[in-house]
């Protein structure tokens, strides 16, 4: 009893020290980028691929109801503190019989959900300032704890597709 206990914590612990890393790496990266980028004005990294540009993206991910009304930004707020309800309720689920693999994943999701949470609380936007884009298409700007959130979800998501395939013959 006392050793799956001294597990938990130990799994526990992992997550938040991962969630922990990426809210501060995030944290720090956006305080550069608002120091030394100007809103809107990309500075190219790889030309034609590649640019840093400050964006304030008001709205969920890949600018989702970007376009609320200030008055109604609270929804916003509201609609990722339920996300992270959700991913509670999953990371509880998967802890206790997941390894190192499922307990870095959720690290990076809640650590990027965090991240971008206190964008919000502290700017009432989120601070995005990765912009792919090549002949005309752009992807949505991004941050770090956007790409944390992504490698997370993959991370879990090729996980359970590898536990549900069948079985290679022996």
């Amino acid at each position: 009893m006392v050793q799956a206990i001294r597990a938990e914590r130990l799994r526990i612990a992992r997550v938040v020290a991962i969630a922990g890393g990426v809210v501060v790496l995030d944290q720090i990266v956006k305080l550069i980028a608002l120091d030394r980028l100007t809103l809107g004005v990309p500075v190219d990294v790889v030309q034609g691929l590649v640019a840093l540009t400050l964006v304030k993206n008001p709205g969920l991910a890949f600018g989702l109801l970007s376009g609320i009304p200030a008055g109604w930004r609270w929804v916003v707020g509201l609609l990722s503190l339920a996300a992270l309800v959700v991913l509670l309720r999953v990371a509880l689920r998967i802890l206790p019989s997941g390894g190192w693999r499922e307990q870095s994943a959720i690290g990076l999701i809640f650590g990027g959900a965090v991240g971008n949470l206190i964008d919000r609380t502290r700017l009432g936007a989120v601070v995005d300032f990765v912009d792919v884009h090549f002949r005309g298409w752009h992807w949505p700007a991004f941050n770090v704890a956007d790409s944390a959130i992504t490698v997370g979800v993959a991370v879990l998501a090729l996980g359970m597709l590898a536990a549900r395939s069948p079985s290679a013959p022996a």
